[in-house]
């Protein structure tokens, strides 16, 4: 063992724990572990200095693994749904983590564990990773350590929400914007993202009469990462793809567009196409925001959604996503498993719980910053309560630490809180007792890293030779 890796062990308690014999890393005692070694190993992973935190974010994801906790790509199951291996009757939620990551987490894996559910993912979008400071290696070692925190086994899907190229910086610099999402995909993958969304939908020209025209550049780009994506993905690993055919929040999607995006995506993408589809069927994304801080009721055409659904199960797909939905009303989760939706994804409404859960004097301390901070965000006519809504998703970063550091006991209160909120979703969703077509259908492929993958040094040499993989 590298004595950095032995002091960082010892920093945090951990090293009775953990057994570190080169780049082999096995546990010891998991209560021990779980009762408070993974506590401040994650919070050195997040919070530490820039010689630590490499080596705890790469020690976690080995405790992992050995424990056996797998980052994974969804892609198999829903090829099952495709061809028809699967009922479909569930959608997996797919849910932006962008608050206090470490609880939130959790909360989410105690709810699943307790409603036996496989098929959930944890997510973020190219433009929450900046306002949340989140970066992929800290996303993933984050919602790893909540998995070894609840005693939590199995595959762990992580995803990259929207990597959506800007089309004002595409204009003026089409290289620059392409390779930069390149970049950033190679660090998702990199960090355990094996599960990407594609969002080139905001290049559809809808200005052109034929719908393949209109979808021209979409389809072309979209094929061009698929076929980057391919070619960096670990052996073994097949990542979940996902395209989408139009912006949501604009106008709503149909087959015939659908149709038009595949027949160009389809020749264009070399190897293995995509999981799913995303579609707009009425939702934007945080929803509309009335005075009192409420959100306003919206319509979802869950027709057109069955008919994109069963459309995409015709090219392979497990069917079609729906962007914008946790600011719909509780009672309408049920009709996206209703209308065969493969994936939805939740937000704002996770976000909210949060806030709310949090001590007063906080929120308090929260809201006058963002009236300094954010003023700039403040539209004509906006009440209190509509402006912190909106802009409350900026201070998710800035006030990270001070999240992390409150008491266990209002910790508990908002994991409480959360978990309520989670096993609604996994209830109305129809995802409870899915682990076991988790297991059946998601290869476990250990993907092992070094800490020179999280911008670390480089471990010594040593001879492990015998040791059980």
């Amino acid at each position: 063992m590298s004595n950095l890796i032995e002091h960082l062990l010892s920093d945090v308690g951990a090293g009775d724990c953990i057994e570190v014999n080169g780049t082999h890393v096995s546990v010891r005692d998991e209560v021990a572990l779980r009762a408070n070694g993974i506590d401040a190993l994650v919070y050195t992973a997040v919070f530490g200095g820039d010689e630590y935190k490499p080596v705890a974010r790469w020690l976690i994801r080995e405790t992992a693994l050995s424990l056996g906790i797998f980052p994974a790509s969804i892609h198999e199951l829903y090829a099952a749904r495709g061809r028809e291996a699967l009922p479909h009757n569930f959608t997996t939620p797919a849910m932006n983590i962008r608050v206090s990551s470490y609880d939130t987490g959790r909360a989410a894996i105690r709810a699943a564990i307790k409603q036996n559910v496989g098929a959930f993912i944890f997510e973020i979008a190219r433009s929450e990773m900046v306002y949340t400071m989140q970066v992929p290696a800290e996303f993933v070692s984050v919602l790893l350590a909540a998995a070894i925190k609840e005693g939590y086994r199995g595959a762990l899907f992580f995803q990259g929400d929207h990597f959506q190229v800007n089309p004002k910086k595409y204009a003026s610099d089409p290289d620059g914007e392409l390779n930069a999402l390149k970049a950033l995909m190679k660090d998702a993958i990199n960090a355990g993202y094996y599960n990407i969304d594609i969002d080139t939908s905001t290049l559809v020209d809808l200005s052109k009469t034929d719908l393949v025209e209109q979808q021209k550049l979409n389809y072309e780009l979209c094929a061009m990462f698929s076929n980057y994506i391919r070619s960096i993905e670990p052996e073994g690993v097949t990542t979940s793809l996902g395209g989408e055919i139009g912006e949501v929040g604009h106008k709503n999607s149909d087959v015939h567009e659908l149709r038009a995006f595949m027949k160009g995506f389809m020749p264009l993408s070399q190897g293995t196409g995509l999981s799913k589809i995303s579609v707009n069927t009425g939702t934007s994304h945080g929803g509309i925001i009335l005075a009192d801080g409420s959100i306003a009721d919206v319509s979802i055409d869950f027709v057109t959604l069955r008919e994109l659904s069963i459309e995409a199960r015709t090219y392979g797909m497990g069917g079609a996503v729906q962007h914008g939905a946790s600011t719909l009303p509780d009672n309408a989760f049920g009709r996206f498993a209703e209308a065969g939706a493969i994936e939805v994804h939740l937000a704002t409404a996770l976000q909210t719980v949060f806030f709310a859960a949090l001590p007063k004097s906080l929120g308090d301390e929260i809201n006058q910053w963002l009236l300094v901070n954010a003023a700039d965000e403040r539209k004509a006519g906006d009440t209190d309560a509509q402006f912190f809504h909106k802009t409350r998703k900026k201070a998710t970063g800035l006030f990270k630490e001070q999240f992390w550091n409150l008491p266990e006991s209002d910790r508990e209160a908002i994991r409480a809180a959360l978990e309520e909120r989670f096993a609604l979703y996994f209830n109305r969703l129809g995802v409870e007792n899915t682990k076991p077509y988790v297991a059946q259908f998601v290869p476990m492929i250990a993907v092992h890293k070094t800490p020179e993958d999280y911008g670390g040094q480089p471990l010594p040499v040593e001879d492990v030779s015998g040791l059980a993989d």
